[in-house]
């Protein structure tokens, strides 16, 4: 298996071209969508897809013991609950804002009547989910083979191509990230985030003030997620 890598943001984003996602959704319902608020749950109906306007969102799945795992983050001009429009099934995971959203709703009834006018949008909509599944093996590779440390670091780089600001040579992550969040983007025991992030504070890799991560040594961070032990 490839070694894992940290994802990037074009990873994610939908690969329908801007003229056809426009088309698509004219005239859509603007829905907003609060921090911390589901947008929609794995087993609800899939009744429509949506465009992220603004905003992220994760993309959750569940244990039968509830134990949560993130899959992917998505922001603007991501397409969501699109594998429910090509398969005809309920959603495959819960999709959970992180900060405040604006998306725009197409039901499934427009989306089938548009597809039968541009069968083009299949295509683009399957290599799309080729591309989330390639990130769903790399995000398997890291759990099984990275250690816990370079599974954390792996998160908080992924982060840094959403929300991350430069400033003064570090690198502000601008969203409120809990323990538990970047728990469960590495897939670790939230303790073992505690333990990791009090270490890369004491070494000035990783502060925290105000609610924001600070990543300060970039390069360090990179070669913690490159470690394997």
């Amino acid at each position: 298996m490839a070694k894992p890598k940290a994802p990037t943001a074009s990873n994610v984003l939908s690969e329908l071209p801007e003229a056809m996602t426009s088309e698509l959704f004219e005239g859509a319902i603007t829905q907003k969508l609060s921090d911390g608020k589901a947008l929609f749950r794995a087993g609800d109906v899939g009744d429509g897809c949506y465009r992220i306007k603004s905003g992220l969102v994760k993309v959750v799945v569940a244990s039968q013991f509830g134990e949560e795992r993130i899959i992917s983050l998505l922001g603007p001009h991501a397409i969501v609950g699109e594998l429910s429009m090509i398969d005809g099934g309920p959603r495959s995971a819960s999709v959970v804002a992180i900060s405040d959203c604006s998306l725009l709703f197409v039901s499934r009834d427009k989306f089938e009547k548009y597809a039968e006018t541009h069968p083009e949008i299949t295509s683009y909509l399957v290599r799309t989910l080729a591309k989330r599944l390639r990130q769903a093996d790399d995000a398997l590779a890291a759990s099984t083979f990275l250690s816990v440390r370079a599974r954390l670091a792996r998160a908080l780089l992924n982060l840094v191509e959403y929300v991350g600001q430069e400033n003064d040579g570090s690198i502000e992550l601008r969203q409120k990230i809990s323990q538990g969040d970047l728990a469960a983007m590495a897939g670790v025991a939230r303790e073992n985030v505690s333990r990791t992030m009090s270490d890369w504070r004491t070494r000035n890799i990783v502060t925290r003030s105000s609610d924001y991560y600070c990543i300060i040594d970039r390069a360090a961070l990179a070669r913690e997620m490159e470690a394997s032990s």
